[in-house]
């Protein structure tokens, strides 16, 4: 089909409301819009590069927790979630009674994610997997009780407090096996000769028309473009992900989805994603390069001056790169020092201003490695 012919779909009648019924989409796509070629070049050639990078460092396996959390807080945030990136990498016990709620949201996204990366190993991505990643993702918190892991069974709207003046309306419970099984055979289709990235980005916009869960649909929506480009063999390690541009173009990003529905203009929506992944996949090389400078830089510059501690030093700093934010007690976790040697490791690393303490207390200190941080 040329997407200049694509219908999004139609509305039907609900009780007292109408929702959107979206064309099935198993089937072949192709276009003549030569902007479309150009950006998709592009961002094969950047997700290619952010491929090799990630294979030649060695301790990329290091970093990627950070770049996990950091898509936890921002997809999140997305949703109404305010938790910042060096809160969600404390203790819960630490964080505020009147916060934890949001706090939970985003290190459950963080669990599913894991999860969800470690079961592609096993399983495919299918509806299954999906709803087991999305059973972590409500296991706790305000989404507890919005049927985790399950399709729904009854209706959902995003905008508006109501049916009644909701912004839009997706399709009936009763209509979901259907479509979530087109989509399904849509993302293993190998019959189909449409490109990888253009394939989630039609993916990504059926699934959120869809919208199958009562809640956690836009972050398991997100999740899904990962999840794809790593079992499709895309990418080798979780490393890409398109949330942060989402949010910086929020208006724009929910302004495409509605366009296709609305003017039938899948075109567009594909462009937007297209160069969505150009920018992030630069971002997250960028990213990728200073970490591995400075981590070369510390070890040959300030480790160093640890002098007997140098091996122990290293040790940590590594502990560091995958936990950027910890207290005394933690390192003692971490490391298996006595309370005395992990303050004395702990001061020297303040020392180097590898660390920094930022509570200003005597007691219960928190110290974030701070250089790192502000990389994300």
């Amino acid at each position: 089909m040329d997407i200049k012919e694509f219908k999004a779909g139609s509305y039907r009648k609900g009780y007292k409301y109408h929702y959107f019924l979206p064309e099935k989409i198993n089937h072949s796509f192709f276009w003549t819009n030569e902007v479309i070629n150009e950006l998709l070049e592009k961002a094969s050639l950047n997700l290619g590069e952010l491929n090799a990078f990630s294979r030649f460092v060695p301790d990329t396996d290091m970093f990627i927790i950070m770049h996990i959390f950091k898509e936890a807080v921002v997809s999140s945030r997305i949703e109404g979630t305010r938790t910042n990136i060096e809160e969600a990498l404390i203790e819960e016990k630490e964080i505020e009674p009147e916060r934890r709620d949001d706090w939970k949201e985003v290190n459950n996204y963080v669990h599913a994610m894991n999860a969800a990366i470690e079961e592609l190993e096993t399983l495919p991505l299918s509806n299954r997997l999906i709803k087991n990643t999305h059973k972590i993702l409500l296991s706790s918190g305000r989404g507890e009780r919005k049927n985790p892991g399950e399709f729904r069974q009854s209706q959902n709207w995003s905008g508006g407090a109501s049916l009644a003046d909701a912004v839009f309306i997706p399709p009936a419970h009763t209509e979901l096996p259907e479509l979530m099984s087109d989509l399904e055979l849509f993302l293993h289709n190998s019959e189909i000769k449409v490109p990888h990235l253009v394939k989630i980005a039609i993916a990504h916009y059926q699934f959120e028309t869809i919208h199958p869960f009562l809640d956690g649909n836009g972050r398991i929506g997100r999740l899904l473009i990962t999840l794809y480009l790593v079992s499709s063999g895309i990418l080798g390690k979780p490393l890409l992900y398109l949330s942060d541009y989402f949010e910086k173009n929020k208006t724009l990003y929910y302004d495409n989805l509605t366009f296709v529905r609305t003017k039938n203009d899948l075109g567009q929506w594909i462009k937007f994603f297209l160069t969505g992944v150009i920018q992030t996949a630069e971002n997250s090389g960028a990213t990728l390069k200073k970490i591995t400078d400075l981590k070369a830089s510390i070890e040959k510059e300030r480790i160093f001056l640890l002098g007997k501690r140098s091996r122990q030093g290293i040790e940590f700093l590594h502990q560091l790169f995958k936990k950027p934010v910890v207290t005394i007690k933690g390192v003692q976790a971490m490391t298996g020092l006595s309370p005395k040697a992990a303050n004395d490791l702990v001061n020297a690393f303040v020392e180097q201003k590898i660390l920094v303490e930022t509570t200003g207390y005597q007691r219960n200190r928190v110290f974030v490695f701070d250089e790192y941080m502000r990389m994300f």
